[in-house]
């Protein structure tokens, strides 16, 4: 993996210097768009709105409507504007992981000791894992400050970036019904949810889409006729919500048998 930022951990009076690689790589297949009668690369354009005439980058600027008029800002706005650039991720407090929703969570990232850092690394880790905290701050990526938070994740550290608060949504537009659940209801609920629970592995969740697509690319560059799938009905909409928990009751004792 190559790094994609380095800096230091401000731990205290404790500089950690650290390496940041992405912890995550895309599974979607990279597919291209093409011209259905000759297959030819699909190449978009900068047009004028106006004109429908192309417009060259160096013609271009960027502009934000403020009561129905542009102010189009330059570089120098840009910088104006920018948060100081630093080499450090500052923790500022420790906290319980569960206190933030994973609505706030964003990319995870890998973080790897500089040889300068091994010592205090491992002593933050191993100083996480004992008091089960984590360390939330702030760091600049790509003139961009965004919120974090370092975890231990068995013998690493792991940072995750943290969407601010104003990032997120407000649920006043949405039309939740009031009211409450039945007895009956609920107590089949609960005992579905406690057969359906046991110890979670993400290893034995694969994203077989992408498997399955790749698979089918290969066959019709092969020539080979591909079988369409059956569309599988998951629920009857006819039936109320206490005969489908009795069924899906009766259904997990069957598994189980």
């Amino acid at each position: 993996m190559r790094s994609i930022w380095t800096g230091t951990i401000g731990f205290g009076l404790v500089n950690i210097p650290i390496k940041l690689f992405s912890a995550v790589a895309d599974s979607e297949l990279d597919l291209d768009m093409l011209d259905k009668k000759d297959l030819s690369n699909i190449r978009f354009k900068r047009v004028n709105e106006n004109t429908g005439k192309e417009v060259a980058w160096e013609n271009i600027v960027k502009g934000y409507k403020l009561n129905d008029r542009y102010v189009v800002l330059t570089d120098e706005d840009f910088e104006k504007a920018s948060p100081e650039k630093t080499k450090i991720i500052e923790i500022t407090e420790f906290i319980d992981v569960k206190e933030i929703d994973g609505l706030y969570y964003e990319s995870p990232y890998y973080l790897e000791p500089e040889k300068s850092g091994v010592k205090a690394y491992l002593l933050l880790r191993d100083a996480l894992h004992k008091t089960g905290k984590a360390g939330f701050g702030s760091f600049v990526l790509r003139n961009k400050e965004s919120l974090c938070l370092i975890r231990p994740l068995d013998k690493i550290l792991v940072l995750n970036k943290i969407r601010w608060a104003q990032e997120i949504r407000p649920v006043d537009e949405l039309k939740i019904p009031a009211g409450s659940s039945k007895p009956a209801e609920m107590k089949m609920a609960i005992e579905l949810i406690n057969r359906q629970s046991g110890k979670f592995d993400i290893d034995a969740y694969k994203d077989s889409y992408t498997d399955e697509l790749l698979k089918l690319i290969k066959a019709k560059a092969k020539g080979k006729a591909v079988p369409k799938t059956a569309l599988r009905v998951v629920h009857s909409p006819s039936k109320d919500l206490l005969s489908q928990l009795k069924a899906s009751l009766e259904g997990k004792k069957k598994k189980a048998s």
